[in-house]
């Protein structure tokens, strides 16, 4: 265990409650106790007791639960005080606290001192966040599957594979006058092509958690009273948006979460995108396309009625290269026609109408196939965008390694830097400033 200061922080959310908990973690915690407490708890044990303030005088009464080193999340000596959940109550005990020698606890610091004092790895921490975070039900179940060390598992299961070869490498070539061929006589390349599939699979199931936890960023565009706001309406299940015959009714952006299999879709409504000499309307404009440039996946919709109109066809030519778009085109009722699917020179339509319903499952099928989602979160794994860079660099550097298997120490080194790509997943190889972007992000107090 790494030696430490005493840490203390509120764990409960601010605001009133019933409960609420004050945490601290250090070295020694028995004298803080005893002082605030006027007796020793018994470990793992929930005790009732009146916290005192430095006069004697009774601060709370509540529960004192000890987790004596090396026996608790952060490693280090852990107490919890169960007091009335009310800020002034929570307050006044912190600051107790801090009068017996404990200083204010940083964001996502008793995380890091149990990540410091290897009671988790890094991939672990992350999954305390991601759980706190969870934006669904589904993502939770994901987060506690990284928390519980599933995707740790398969992540060093990859890395000891890795080991494995290189020694069979390292061994074949310290041995470069035996009269073996080391492809032939050895079975590096079938190690390797399964190490390859389980990335693939893994890469996979953490694609499908980094949906979960951050969703797509949805923008609907187009021209006026194509029907954008009664489309977000129509997704969020309630009137959302105000919706007239008056064009320009739409001057900011409108936005709303809602979730589809469990993935959490951003929509925004904005401006309808037309020549105006209304400066509001104009600023209005000028937001959407801001907001179109951030966006994941770009609806544009436009009136089905008339089809794809020489202005629509304009907005399209200055939507960014790169992003994802759907011509959604709304009002089919009014058109009589039929919703449906179909492909036109690479772009896919979805004709639709917002008003009665027709072609919503259509929409939400095809912003599950662009969020690649195949339906199968319950293995999904709850990951970030560092865990997901670092899965495809080992998979270009095995790729790579698996071009060089006639030269093998080139190989060798390739499935080195794929080794340590993979390492810092879990933290095994990670930077400091890193570890303090990663923690500064969590509550504090946990």
């Amino acid at each position: 265990m790494k030696p430490a200061d005493t840490i203390a922080a509120i764990a409960t959310p601010p605001g009133r409650g019933g409960v609420g908990i004050v945490r601290v973690s250090g070295r020694e915690l028995l004298p803080l106790a005893q002082a605030l407490t006027n007796r020793l708890p018994q470990p793992r044990r929930a005790t009732r007791a009146d916290f005192l303030a430095a006069d004697g005088q009774p601060l709370d009464s509540g529960l004192i639960l000890y987790f004596p080193a090396p026996h608790s999340f952060t490693g280090e000596d852990v107490l919890e005080l169960h007091g009335h959940g009310g800020p002034v109550v929570m307050h006044a005990l912190l600051a107790r606290c801090v009068e017996l020698g404990a200083r204010l606890a940083e964001p996502g610091e008793f995380s890091r001192r149990a990540f410091e004092n290897d009671k988790i790895d890094l991939a672990q921490a992350e999954g305390i966040a991601d759980l706190i975070e969870a934006a669904s039900a589904q993502a939770a179940r994901a987060a506690l599957r990284s928390l519980s060390g599933e995707f740790s598992t398969a992540v060093r299961a990859l890395t000891d594979g890795l080991i494995e070869l290189r020694s069979l490498i390292e061994a074949t070539l310290d041995f470069p006058d035996e009269e073996i061929d080391p492809l032939a006589d050895t079975d590096i390349v079938p190690r390797l092509a399964r190490l390859r599939a389980d990335l693939a699979s893994l890469r996979t199931r953490a694609r499908e958690g980094s949906v979960l936890r951050s969703g797509l960023t949805v923008v609907l565009a187009g021209l006026p009273n194509v029907g954008k706001s009664s489309l977000l309406n129509r997704l969020a299940g309630e009137e959302r948006a105000i919706v007239t015959e008056i064009a320009g009714t739409t001057r900011d952006a409108v936005r709303e979460t809602i979730q589809v299999e469990g993935i959490p879709l951003h929509i925004i409504d904005t401006a309808g995108l037309r020549d105006t000499a209304d400066v509001v309307e104009q600023i209005g404009i000028a937001r959407t396309w801001q907001e179109i440039e951030k966006a994941d996946v770009i609806l544009q919709l436009v009136d089905a009625r008339g089809g794809v109109t020489p202005a629509d066809q304009a907005i399209a030519a200055r939507l960014p290269a790169g992003i994802e778009r759907v011509v959604v085109e709304n009002k089919c009722d009014l058109a009589q026609r039929v919703a449906g699917r179909h492909v036109e020179k690479g772009a896919a339509h979805l004709v639709v109408s917002a008003k009665n319903g027709a072609g919503m499952q259509l929409l939400h099928d095809e912003l599950l196939r662009i969020a690649g989602w195949r339906g199968h979160g319950e293995d999904a794994l709850l990951a970030r965008a560092r865990h997901l860079e670092a899965l495809a660099e080992a998979e270009t550097r095995m790729a790579a390694a698996d071009g060089q298997l006639r030269q093998l120490e080139l190989a060798a080194e390739e499935l080195r830097l794929a080794q340590q790509a993979l390492a810092r997943i879990t933290g095994e190889f990670t930077a400091d400033d890193l570890l303090g972007t990663i923690f500064g992000r969590f509550c504090i107090g946990k």
